[in-house]
């Protein structure tokens, strides 16, 4: 099968429909798939459901399939500081499914791994918990959590070598490494493409069998979300005496 695609466009061309759910990978802006998120933009596929920790930030990243009307359902984490996201949802033009990050994060490595269930404390007792199914073990209450899986997973990763094997730098794994085992379609942007044999085996993050379409980033701009810095100290160096 071929993996290997000549630009984003291509990758994405015969995938998106209308009405479909989508993973999207991503922390804040770490480790975001802004190359696909653009070419979902261009499509003008609608009437989305995805599902991903935060939806972007303002300019950037899921917020423009947000701004463009594009997207009828968030299933999500984090959902502050996105004042297009809080406008919308507020104006009833926006389903929001909000998860504990646990929950969202053990929801989708569920998917990938065929558990349609299982149970968590998270949750219990607030509107999180409301209209599931509620069990006791050890004397302690639980809510049941389902599986979610998706149409299609977009991904951004560090590294693949030809079979398709995956690394992650550092943050930017996050959701990526679960989401890509858990849609139907699984396509990585990624930043290298390296030879195979490059990896040693015990340092791969993600085997190729997860991943069907692979291609090379457009977008890495690696931006800073929120950039807080001390303020420089103008006064005179202290001197022995001062210590």
């Amino acid at each position: 099968m071929q993996k290997f695609f000549s630009s984003p466009a291509e990758a994405v061309q015969d995938v998106l429909f209308d009405g479909m759910t989508v993973m999207s990978g991503g922390f804040g802006l770490a480790g975001n798939p802004e190359s696909l998120i653009l070419e979902l933009r261009h499509a003008g596929v609608k009437d989305l459901t995805v599902i991903s920790n935060n939806c972007g930030a303002e300019g950037f990243g899921l917020w423009t399939l947000l701004r463009n009307g594009q997207i009828r359902k968030m299933i999500s984490s984090y959902v502050g500081e996105n004042k297009t996201f809080e406008q919308l949802y507020l104006a009833g033009k926006l389903e929001l499914e909000l998860n504990p990050q646990g929950t969202l994060a053990e929801r989708i490595r569920a998917g990938g791994a065929g558990i349609p269930a299982f149970y968590t404390r998270t949750g219990v007792g607030t509107v999180v918990a409301e209209g599931k199914p509620e069990e006791e073990f050890d004397g302690v209450r639980y809510i049941r959590e389902t599986w979610l899986k998706a149409d299609l997973a977009i991904i951004k990763a560090w590294r693949a070598d030809p079979a398709g094997n995956l690394m992650f730098r550092k943050t930017a794994r996050n959701f990526n490494a679960d989401m890509v085992t858990a849609a139907k379609t699984s396509i990585v942007e990624v930043e290298e493409i390296v030879p195979a044999g490059t990896f040693d085996p015990d340092c791969i993050h993600t085997p190729g069998i997860y991943v069907d379409r692979i291609v090379l980033s457009t977008v890495n701009e690696k931006r800073i979300e929120k950039l807080t810095v001390r303020e420089r100290d103008t006064g005179t160096a202290a001197t022995g005496s001062d210590r």
